[in-house]
């Protein structure tokens, strides 16, 4: 009887058969009372299939696969007994046109080392969890999104590395838990997204050119220490979040495209089947079988390896069909239009599938246009996704951050604009990788300035970034003003904490944190107008933004002035909304965030004074690039 069911081919044919991972691929079972390994592999149109691996010498006859009823689904099978954890393999397809093909599984949990391209055997069985308490309270919550999210965007590779090993030096996931979750709990960060986790060939890619999506990259360690390090975070309350890859593959050989000697995987018309400039081929969103391949890699990564939301990447060059192209190089739908609608189908099944089998993973597009309802409800027509990258604010904030203070208050809307459009979807503020890659700065090169002032600019911007709606992102290194750019091929600059002004922006993002997660008024009420008011959003002369953060039970608001010139301002005062006293709870002229350290009141009492269209107001002597935050 086969492995592979006649209920499993209907399921997969379907697009419905959610736990693919557990029959396609290699999986250690007993069959007639001999233990072994049984492989299943999707190849329609190829003519032979083998199994070829370290366990025959790979042998390219030895062990043919059999192709299951009905001959037209393509499911080839064979049990091999006898085999060990570890073994290395891969399928020899030979094509109707008689071509050989040595290709990697792809549905297999593990991989051999790079530059090797093997798949290898492994027992997912094996990992032992102990992370119930976390999963209880993260699917229990009644309202995901009233929760707080401040992401550190990690590539382990870079984050860390040995000194003067012989090999790459990567920190493995075990060191990453030892040493990564400790600094993150102590900043106060709520999640860690990992870059580059799912398998990928070249280390230049930052794993977005994924040949394992079913396989945590070995780079680091076995899969049992990938859940390892995700139970350890899980144990000290840190989500861990993975970036996913379904918009494109890369070209290997032995990854997926041409998988059995036809375009498979991808569109068959290269007008819909490759990204020009990517190099690139694009999943053949149309194709129940490949829907089914997606969304058991995202199931897998969810349900066997407790993973708490996947940040999909590229989400416009699935959606549009014109993306990276010219006319010519692309074909309209139906209606004429240039949306890709296999693709929206996609999102839909995809996203409300996963959020609706585990309430609190959440799923987040990385999309840049305008395309409407990202977030909104799939009957409604949107997307279903729980969260995008605002990417509109992230520019603007940049654009305007780059800027000599004296042209700022010209520019003014530009930090005004996103409260405009912050009710129709539900955001995260990022401030990711790709800003500070391929000559586009490190943030703290962005500031306009010299010395100090950069730093002062800094820690501004990032208080006006936590204090606005939205939940967070911040990639490493940008917490303590990393001054070179990111590259993949070394470890963050940690010995710049030695110098005062790196530990000062730190410090104050550190504070900023914790300040965030303390205060519900500074994430629960994110997409709603109530719990945001401008106190003034017109000072545009003097380029200084005040604004209040509100809770859903009227308690702990939170009132934020920013002062973005190097001005002073001794005379500042700012509109109040109650006639009560206002909690001075942070204070960017504090000796450990590099201020003069002046002793200031604990409390400031609001007078009957109007001012900014209040009827009370309170007064303050605000530094140059200084930041307040007051409670009441």
């Amino acid at each position: 009887m086969a492995y592979f069911s006649e209920l499993d081919r209907y399921l997969f044919g379907q697009a419905t058969h959610y736990e693919i991972y557990q029959k396609l691929g290699s999986h250690f079972r007993t069959e007639q009372g001999e233990k072994g390994v049984c492989f299943d592999v999707w190849a329609p149109n190829a003519e032979r299939v083998w199994v070829i691996g370290s366990f025959n010498g790979w042998n390219e006859t030895s062990h043919e696969m059999k192709r299951l009823e009905p001959h037209e689904m393509g499911i080839y099978e064979l049990f091999v007994p006898g085999l060990q954890e570890g073994e290395l393999y891969k399928y020899l397809i030979e094509t109707k046109q008689g071509e050989r093909l040595y290709k990697a599984d792809p549905f297999a949990n593990y991989a051999e080392h790079r530059p090797g391209t093997a798949s290898a055997l492994y027992d997912l069985k094996g990992i032992h969890w102990s992370d119930d308490a976390w999963m209880r309270e993260r699917d229990g919550r009644e309202d995901v999104y009233a929760q707080p999210m401040a992401i550190y965007e990690v590539h382990p590779g870079s984050w860390k590395r040995h000194p003067g090993r012989d090999d790459d030096g990567f920190y493995s996931y075990r060191e990453l838990a030892d040493s990564l979750i400790p600094y993150v709990k102590e900043m106060g960060y709520t999640h860690i997204e990992l870059m580059g986790i799912s398998e990928y060939p070249y280390d230049g890619s930052w794993g977005y050119q994924v040949t394992g999506y079913y396989a945590p990259t070995s780079r680091y360690g076995t899969p049992k220490d990938f859940a390892y390090f995700v139970n350890e975070c899980h144990k000290h309350k840190i989500g861990v979040i993975l970036d996913w890859v379904p918009a494109h593959f890369p070209k290997d050989a032995h990854g997926l495209a041409n998988f059995d000697g036809t375009r498979l995987y991808e569109y068959a018309d290269p007008r819909m089947g490759e990204h020009p400039d990517w190099g690139t081929k694009i999943f053949d969103y149309g194709k129940n079988e490949v829907k089914n391949f997606l969304i058991g890699s995202a199931l897998l990564w969810v349900e066997q390896f407790h993973i708490d939301g996947l940040r999909v990447d590229a989400v416009a060059s699935m959606l549009y069909l014109d993306y990276g192209k010219e006319e010519g190089q692309w074909i309209r739908n139906k209606y004429g239009e240039n949306k890709n609608l296999e693709a929206i189908e996609f999102f839909k099944h995809i996203n409300t599938l996963i959020t609706g089998r585990h309430h609190g993973v959440v799923m987040i597009a990385e999309e840049s246009t305008a395309w409407p309802m990202v977030t909104g409800p799939a009957e409604q027509g949107g997307l279903n996704f729980s969260y995008k990258w605002n990417m509109g604010w992230m520019h603007d904030f940049l654009d305007y951050m780059k800027l000599d203070p004296y042209f700022r208050k010209g520019n003014h809307n530009k930090m005004t604009f996103a409260m405009s459009y912050n009710s129709s979807e539900r955001y995260i503020l990022v401030l990711s990788h790709d800003e500070v890659v391929h000559l586009k700065c490190s943030m703290i090169n962005k500031m306009p300035g010299e010395g100090w002032e950069k730093f002062q600019n800094l820690m501004v911007a990032y208080a006006f970034m936590m204090g606005h709606p939205g939940k967070k992102l911040l990639f490493m290194g940008q917490e303590f003003a990393q001054l070179h750019e990111w590259s993949e091929e070394c470890e963050l600059e940690w010995y710049l904490l030695e110098n005062a002004n790196h530990r000062h922006v730190q410090n104050f993002v550190k504070a900023l944190l914790h300040l965030y997660r303390k205060n519900p008024s500074m994430y629960e009420l994110d997409t709603e107008w109530g719990g945001f008011e401008w106190i003034n959003a017109n000072d545009a002369e003097r380029s200084i933004f005040s604004f209040v953060r509100k809770s859903k039970d009227d308690k702990n608001h939170l009132l934020f002035v920013c002062n973005f010139t190097p001005v002073a301002r001794e005379d500042y005062r700012v509109g109040v909304p109650e006639l009560k006293s206002y909690k001075l709870v942070l204070n960017s002229d504090d000796a450990e965030f590099g201020g003069s350290g002046a002793k200031r009141p604990k409390t400031y009492k609001a007078k009957a004074s109007e001012c900014d269209g209040k009827p009370y107001s309170i007064g303050y002597k605000l530094p140059g690039y200084g930041v307040a935050v007051f409670q009441y």
